[in-house]
């Protein structure tokens, strides 16, 4: 089975939205294959369908003078922040696709285990905690598990949108404007504050070592594709 993925660079959240409803539709079509896109947007909030508005801690006013758009959408979970240095990852997967077809869970803990491996690579450790989604750090003496990277998907009629996002070099201090994911007892990190500052990867090599683990984990061929509107093309390539 074939991944395209896309890399966007940096795009603003309503754009990379309106473009996931797109493909979405194009998926449901099959006008295109699965899909994986990376990019980064300029500051956000985005508040999940189970957000709770307390959790943003941050003025309106506040909030336009740092230039942070706030957006109300579709996906699970609470609150979280996306921001320059974060790699945003949005698969458009059909999960009927998939021999056995795959369901909401195992589809997150796949997510999850990819990011696991990505973080391994750079000698991050990193682990699942229950009842808590996402990628954490592995908490050792005093020193308590920090959330890396967060996950909130959304799935309609079998196909997924939304997805992971992960802290490469993201300015940490936008996560005092909200309670990232409503989890109030433990704090962010990124992949700059966990390495040796001398053994930084660039986000280039971030994104090309999540794509890798991402297709090893879900069976799939990853195929670079330059652009969204060549997915279609593609697609009857590949028929």
């Amino acid at each position: 089975m074939i991944l395209s993925l896309v890399h966007l660079g940096r795009i603003p959240y309503a754009e990379a939205l309106a473009l996931q409803r797109q493909l979405v539709e194009l998926r449901h079509q099959q006008r295109i294959g699965n899909t994986l896109l990376l990019l980064e947007h300029p500051p956000v909030l985005t508040l999940g369908r189970n957000s709770d508005r307390a959790n943003i801690l941050a003025s309106d006013e506040l909030l336009a003078r740092r230039g942070v758009e706030l957006h109300e959408i579709n996906r699970g979970g609470d609150v979280t922040y996306h921001g320059p240095g974060q790699l945003v990852g949005y698969p458009i997967l059909d999960l009927r696709s998939f021999s056995p077809r795959l369901g909401p869970v195992d589809y997150v803990r796949m997510l999850e285990e990819a990011l696991i491996r990505a973080c391994g690579d750079y000698g991050i450790l990193t682990q699942r905690i229950a009842g808590r989604t996402g990628v954490w750090t592995i908490a050792g003496g005093s020193i308590r598990e920090k959330k890396i990277a967060a996950i909130g998907v959304h799935i309609s009629r079998g196909i997924t949108s939304h997805g992971f996002a992960l802290n490469v070099t993201t300015d940490l201090r936008d996560f005092e404007l909200i309670v990232p994911c409503g989890i109030a007892d433990r704090e962010v990190t990124s992949v700059e504050r966990e390495v040796d500052p001398a053994e930084l990867p660039t986000m280039e090599a971030v994104a090309n070592s999540v794509s890798r683990h991402f297709g090893n984990i879900f069976s799939m061929q990853v195929l670079w594709v330059e652009s969204t509107e060549a997915l279609t093309a593609q697609n009857q390539i590949l028929a």
